[in-house]
């Protein structure tokens, strides 16, 4: 009967060990920020190219080692949202003028 007083965190999809993880929290808050920023920023106009570019970038860097270094599931579902956000960001920003468009001629 002890079994019904025990919560299973075990089989769902946001399961975690329990434990804090500071660093991995903060790499996906970070991804995730960036992620948006740069996936709104290339569907609003052509001129904010710059912005997008390198906030996807920087996304990409980013959730690409929380990635490496996350413990749980729930951070590498949030991790993959802003892996995705910021590629889609970063891709717009390179076909709408790149990291450096504009700004060397």
């Amino acid at each position: 009967m002890a079994q019904a007083l025990r919560p299973n965190t075990a089989g769902g999809l946001f399961a975690t060990d329990g434990k804090p993880h500071p660093l991995q929290d903060t790499l996906l808050a970070v991804t995730l920020v960036l992620g948006i920023t740069s996936f709104v920023t290339a569907l609003v106009d052509d001129d904010l190219h710059l912005l997008s570019s390198w906030t996807g970038l920087v996304g990409i860097l980013i959730g690409a080692y929380g990635q490496w270094i996350s413990v749980t599931t729930r951070e590498r579902f949030g991790l993959i949202l802003g892996l995705g956000a910021s590629a889609v960001g970063f891709f717009l920003g390179m076909a709408h003028g790149g990291l450096f468009g504009g700004l060397i001629d």
